[in-house]
């Protein structure tokens, strides 16, 4: 069983995370609020499905249904901020808004090297389509 000082430490990680991937999209459909609460959110539902309230429960659904209920949030900004017949938009803030979920889920379960894998790479690959951005108008 998790202390309460340790589940409040979890939900201040998650909502910092999600805040540092949201500042990469800040120009984007969903931007930092969105990216902190994501995290965060999924951070308290992972926490609720190890807590030892549930019992015999099926703990891992809780889980599962964080992924399905993130499906309709990507899918909203995809639909949201899609383009011209054909032409999809949205699709890089959909996946981070899956990946900020999975991170959450990773603070929740206390998985902190993972966090901080998962938190770096995401940025990596958000900032270097950035940075790809910027080379494409030098050219």
């Amino acid at each position: 069983m998790l202390t309460d000082i340790e589940i409040v430490i979890r939900f201040f990680v998650a909502a910092f995370m999600g805040s540092m991937i949201g500042i990469s999209r800040r120009r984007k459909p969903a931007g930092v609020r969105t990216f902190a609460l994501i995290c965060l959110g999924a951070a308290i539902f992972t926490i609720i499905s190890v807590s030892d309230e549930l019992g015999g429960l099926d703990k891992g659904r809780i889980i599962a249904q964080i992924v399905a209920g993130i499906g309709f949030l990507g899918l909203g900004v995809i639909w949201r901020t899609g383009g011209s017949v054909g032409q999809p938009a949205g699709l890089t803030t959909a996946a981070a808004i899956w990946v900020t979920a999975a991170i959450g889920i990773l603070v929740g379960l206390g998985m902190w090297l993972e966090v901080a894998a998962g938190t770096f790479l995401t940025l990596a690959i958000l900032f270097s389509k950035s940075l790809d951005e910027v080379l494409e108008r030098r050219r």
